[in-house]
């Protein structure tokens, strides 16, 4: 009986323990610490949440700059964040790439052969918001072209906009989609 009591006692103590005050505790400091990043890194417009700097969107219209393709449920739903775990010799895959190189050589037919490959594969989430510098610069003539801009104020802006290297060594530039599009609307509202 007492090795019951004992093991019943431990598990109401570590239940509080990790299960309610560790919970709290790192809560409170990542609010303190990191307020922005605690709460979703949420933009807002005109008090307006208009999404997050950490998820992704679906943007199709060719006056804005295009996101990665998302694996996440039906396209960038957070609730849903995963991968495809679809493999090179995938059909369904090598379908959905055929799709999405169609869909980009009737808004840009000048593309090249060769796309950067974050145009055409999803993140492992699913819910990547940014996209390489070489995609943004891709994406420039045709968004350029849909909103009446000349190319080379279109590619300053991507210039302007690009994030470096995490402490300049680890990863690749890239270029927030949305602070992207963002941008854009100011630039020629």
């Amino acid at each position: 009986m007492k090795l019951f009591i004992t093991s019943l006692l431990m598990t109401v103590v570590l239940t509080l323990l990790l299960g309610v005050i560790y919970p709290l505790a790192m809560t409170g400091i990542a609010q303190l610490v990191f307020p922005d990043q605690a709460n979703g890194s949420l933009v807002s417009i005109n008090d307006k949440v208009v999404g997050s700097h950490l998820i992704g969107q679906n943007f199709t219209d060719p006056k804005h700059f295009h996101s990665r393709p998302s694996a996440a449920g039906d396209g960038y739903d957070p609730m849903k964040s995963g991968g495809s775990n679809l493999g090179p010799t995938s059909a369904a895959l090598r379908d959905r790439v055929k799709h999405d190189v169609d869909s980009l050589r009737k808004l840009d037919p000048t593309l090249p052969a060769l796309l950067p490959a974050d145009m055409l594969t999803t993140s492992a989430s699913g819910l990547d918001p940014d996209i390489s510098l070489a995609n943004a610069l891709l994406q420039a003539p045709w968004v350029a072209r849909a909103i009446g801009l000349r190319p080379e104020t279109v590619t300053t802006m991507i210039e302007q906009h690009v994030h470096g290297r995490t402490f300049d060594l680890i990863g690749e530039p890239t270029l927030n989609v949305l602070e992207l599009n963002i941008a854009l609307a100011n630039l020629h509202d």
